[in-house]
């Protein structure tokens, strides 16, 4: 099955250049507020004129450095104001814009930047600047290290080291020495020269690096617009990886296209207080953090009096009776509508607001599965949580739910001028504008995810008549049992994950008699268990080896066999003893689990279970 839904595309003179976008709307809204930035408790603003002559500046130092088109410069730590002035100014000059996980090892460091040839590395602290140090004589083309928070370094002296400040400086010095330079540099780039190198965290092997062109990233932009509507009033959050294509759209490019507002969090760690200081008007993030709002929720309604209860529950149930007809597409009669106004008017106006929900018009869930209970919890109370669905190298949306008609179980329709199609063995193939131009230095890996003009997701799918599409799998995923079943493992693990005392899941028995599943449970939720039934226990291995919470999970997962036919029935399950970090390799920055990495770790734990 194919969709084509509005396959207007271009023609290759229609498409544009980040820096031709990016002089635009500066044009356009020059003394309005692009960015904002907290320090010392403080937001401060700053405007389109100043953002870009900060990214302007950073270029033309760049140019002064022999920066060529063409060539590489890396970025690594948290999102802040200096990461997008650098990434843009590398971007107006022609270059190629790498982000770095600020997470990664110093080696993971060193294999990005110099299998990008990377000339030049900005760093945000000192933290991110030992990881140089750990490799400094390993990287012979880097020219210079740009440290955004020179905190800590007053001592410190290398002639390759520079603050970001000193680096303004030189680039102010070479915009009066050389006023043409920068524009003559801008003028160059055309649609189809490289914008970005988004390394994939990838879920096996080393990572790749996708490449994304001006083409791709600015139609990208204005594509997803045409499905959730963007303006100039809005306000977004960031606080995902910078260097991943989820954040990377909404904080650059869809950002530069439609001017509107983008706050940076303080620090990782002070995401939802931020969120309630914001208040966005459009939410997005990956499954893990929705989860962990409706965990946070769930357990402060178990610790609230008795009445408070009742009237959640009582909302909750107005809540869900207006979803259900609102996501099948029914009318809504006057008796839910005014129910719902009740419910929001009592309970969910002052739990959005606690939150920092109450302005979020739509919010979006991207980059893994997210389970329909959650996904329905949201629409319940009010917010607007749709999904959408994507890879790197479709430069991040291929699908995505239309802004009031979330669809559960589904991840949306294609975005305008994508086409989808199914192929014989399931597995969902796309072409649009958006399609990278192939991974860095590899040949066999870009042929190997092309067959005959269409990229090869690796996902495995169905379309409905209504050309909603839903993700059954990855293809490399699916189980055949020792009795030649087929099984997704992805549908079993968003069953269990759909529970409160379930974080994650890994579904076992490719080649086996029966299926088995690694579980990581929810901490927070299960903390909160053994405290209200005074389970004693000191360490997180402690806690996952009681026999009341073996017995707790052991419910949970009896609950998802009874609405699985026998042979898809998790017969064992073991509770992994430990945390997983991403540090560890056992999860990606966006906090997908490994299975590989998670396989070959806890082998002993699965071999116990047959």
């Amino acid at each position: 099955m194919e969709t084509e839904k509005g396959m207007a595309i271009e023609k290759s003179g229609a498409y544009e250049t980040v820096p031709e976008v990016f002089e635009r709307t500066v044009a356009e809204n020059y003394s309005r507020v692009a960015l904002r930035t907290k320090a010392l408790g403080i937001w401060h603003d700053i405007t389109w004129a100043q953002y870009h002559d900060r990214a302007k500046k950073v270029g033309c130092a760049l140019l002064s450095f022999g920066f060529e088109k063409g060539e590489c410069a890396c970025i690594i730590g948290d999102n802040c104001v200096e990461w997008v002035m650098a990434d843009l100014g590398i971007q107006c000059v022609g270059g190629v814009s790498v982000g770095v996980y600020a997470t990664n090892a110093w080696p993971q460091v060193e294999y990005v930047i110099n299998h990008c040839d990377a000339r030049f590395l900005f760093v945000e602290n000192e933290e991110q600047l030992d990881k140089w140090l750990m490799f400094k004589d390993k990287a012979p083309l880097l020219k210079k290290v740009i440290v955004f928070d020179p905190k800590g370094l007053r001592s410190f002296k290398d002639p390759m080291v520079m603050t970001f400040d000193e680096l303004l400086e030189k680039g102010a010095a070479a915009e009066q020495e050389h006023p043409s330079a920068f524009d003559g540099r801008k003028q160059n780039v055309t649609p189809d020269d490289l914008a970005v190198l988004i390394y994939t965290s990838g879920t096996t092997g080393p990572p790749k690096g996708a490449m994304l062109t001006h083409k791709n990233v600015t139609w990208m932009a204005g594509a997803v617009e045409g499905t959730v509507k963007i303006q100039k009033h809005d306000n977004v959050l960031s606080f995902l990886p910078l260097c991943h294509i989820f954040e990377r759209l909404f904080t650059v490019f869809i950002h530069i296209k439609f001017a509107y507002i983008v706050n940076f969090v303080e620090k990782p760690d002070t995401v939802m207080q931020n969120m309630k200081e914001v208040s966005p008007t459009i939410g997005y993030a990956v499954p893990r953090i929705w989860e962990k709002y409706y965990s946070s929720i769930m357990i402060k309604m178990a610790d609230a009096t008795w009445l408070k209860r009742l009237a959640f529950g009582l909302a909750m149930k107005a809540g869900k009776n207006r979803a259900h007809l609102i996501m099948q597409e029914k009318p809504v009669g006057l008796f839910q509508n005014a129910a719902y106004f009740l419910a929001w008017f009592l309970v969910f106006r002052k739990l959005k607001e606690r939150l920092g929900f109450e302005n979020i018009r739509v919010a979006i869930s991207g980059a893994a599965p997210i389970s329909k209970e959650v996904l329905h919890f949201f629409q319940s109370i009010g917010m607007n949580l749709i999904e959408g669905y994507g890879q790197t190298e479709g430069t991040g949306v291929t699908t995505l739910s239309p802004e009031n008609g979330a669809r559960p179980g589904t991840v949306g329709r294609a975005l305008n001028g994508v086409k989808v199609k199914i192929a014989e063995d399931g597995e969902i193939l796309i072409q649009s504008p958006g399609v990278f131009k192939g991974y860095y230095k590899s040949e066999a890996a870009t042929a190997a995810g092309m067959t005959e003009g269409w990229l090869c997701t690796g996902d495995v799918g169905e379309m409905d008549a209504d050309g909603f599409l839903k993700i059954t799998d990855r293809k490399k995923d699916i189980i055949v049992t020792a009795g030649g079943k087929n099984i997704t493992p992805q549908y079993i693990e968003n069953k269990l994950k759909a529970s409160i005392y379930i974080n994650d899941a890994v579904v076992i028995g490719d080649r086996r008699k029966y299926l088995t599943c690694l579980i990581m449970i929810d901490e927070d939720n299960v903390v909160k268990f053994a405290q209200d039934h005074k389970i004693q226990f000191s360490t997180y291995k402690d806690l996952t080896g009681d026999e009341q919470i073996i017995a707790l999970i052991g419910g949970e997962v009896q609950k998802v066999n009874e609405s699985l036919s026998r042979v898809e029935n998790i017969r064992k399950f073991t509770l992994i003893p430990k945390r997983l970090y991403e540090e560890d390799g056992e999860v990606t920055p966006t906090m997908k689990i490994k299975r590989k990495k998670v396989h070959e770790a806890y082998s002993d734990l699965i071999e116990a279970m047959y």
